[in-house]
């Protein structure tokens, strides 16, 4: 069913609106995925917060005129399925991940700090990991410090417990 001109330009505000907020672009080609794979692609984005639509690639391509995720603009060719996130690597893990289970779904290219990304620079963002994970393992960097400086205070209060008990030869 195709659009009348209005509603591609509430599509395009849509959009753009949706890229303005975003900080990841990915793309992927979504032919000869069945509609309950859309849809269970559709539910796993829509719990991490992607924005997925499949879009014309002119529409894309007018949405996204200068924002960062211009420089896609290359790899906007076929029928895609653009997934925005305002985090850094959701939208690339939900794109990667759904691709490992399914062949069908082939990751073309995205964008991400203004810089255009290939199948395999989507595939290394969706690698890193998330940010409570990057928060936790921090936390657990500054913790290990402390914990080892309280160890070894124990041991040498042990140590000098122990000692003690032997009165000294004077």
């Amino acid at each position: 069913m195709s659009l009348n001109r209005n509603e591609k330009a509430a599509v395009v505000t849509d959009v753009a609106a949706q890229a303005a907020r975003s900080q990841t672009l990915a793309l992927a080609e979504y032919r000869g995925l069945t509609v309950e794979h859309l849809n269970k692609l559709r539910r796993e984005a829509r719990e991490q917060g992607v924005y997925l639509h499949v879009l014309k690639n002119t529409l894309a391509c007018r949405a996204v005129a200068g924002t960062p995720f211009e420089v896609a603009q290359g790899a906007m060719v076929g029928p895609l399925i653009y997934g925005f996130s305002e985090d850094a690597v959701a939208a690339a893990k939900v794109v990667a991940d759904f691709a490992k289970g399914n062949d069908k779904l082939v990751v073309k290219g995205g964008a991400y700090a203004g810089k255009a990304l290939d199948a395999d620079g989507v595939k290394a963002l969706a690698a890193i990991p998330s940010r409570e994970v990057l928060i936790a393992q921090v936390a657990g960097l500054l913790k290990s410090p402390i914990q080892r400086l309280a160890g070894v205070i124990a041991a040498l209060a042990e140590k000098k417990g122990g000692g003690a008990a032997e009165a000294p030869a004077a």
